[in-house]
């Protein structure tokens, strides 16, 4: 699903050169769940980003479902962040307006998917994550690991074959942090491709 070759990435700060990503080879299978570890500082979110097509390596090939993500338009990139990659943040990034379902039907209402459409998998996807219950709720209504189950809600709305999450479990206590991560591994169980930044 994922292969990177020499992947580089270089951040300018006045005269100085960091280099956050210095010739990195990656190969993730479909389904397989993966987990980049490091410490604060070390690339791990600017390899996330790069995975899920939110900035580009300025070396490196990246091949995604076996296509050069060189050979995609800007458009084209913003298709496939909206069909092909979830994405799961440590900041949940929730609308505070909007209910659950709402924050959930979001990325839908991008891809044009019908109302009735809208409805049906937003009601879906949070019974999955075990919060259809609390779908007319805010996000103030509802817990930090409440929170996190509607952003991975809404990440698995649009069916997307690969799962990106940026220290899921960051904001939340150990207990809490314990149940996210058993719903990840429900979710790779149940076929889903994840790739986890800690």
């Amino acid at each position: 699903m994922i292969r990177m070759k020499g992947i580089r990435k270089e951040y300018r700060m006045g005269d100085s050169v960091l280099a956050a990503l210095d010739g990195v080879d990656i190969h993730i299978k479909p389904h397989e769940f993966v987990s980049i570890i490091g410490p604060s500082g070390s690339g791990k979110s600017t390899l996330m980003n790069i995975i899920g097509c939110l900035d580009t390596a300025d070396e490196g090939t990246y091949y995604l479902d076996g296509q050069e993500i060189e050979a995609y338009t800007e458009d084209e990139l913003a298709d496939i962040r909206g069909r092909k990659i979830g994405f799961v943040f440590q900041q949940f990034n929730l609308l505070p307006k909007l209910t659950a379902q709402e924050n959930v039907e979001l990325p839908l209402i991008y891809q044009g998917m019908s109302a009735g459409k809208r409805h049906a998998r937003s009601e879906e996807v949070l019974e999955r994550v075990g919060l259809l219950d609390r779908m007319d709720h805010k996000p103030t209504e509802l817990s930090g690991g409440q929170q996190q189950r509607v952003a991975i809600a809404r990440a698995l709305a649009g069916r997307p074959s690969l799962l990106l999450a940026d220290e899921p479990t960051g904001n939340l206590d150990s207990r809490t942090g314990a149940d996210v991560m058993r719903l990840f591994h429900e979710l790779h169980e149940a076929g889903n491709t994840i790739v986890r930044i800690t």
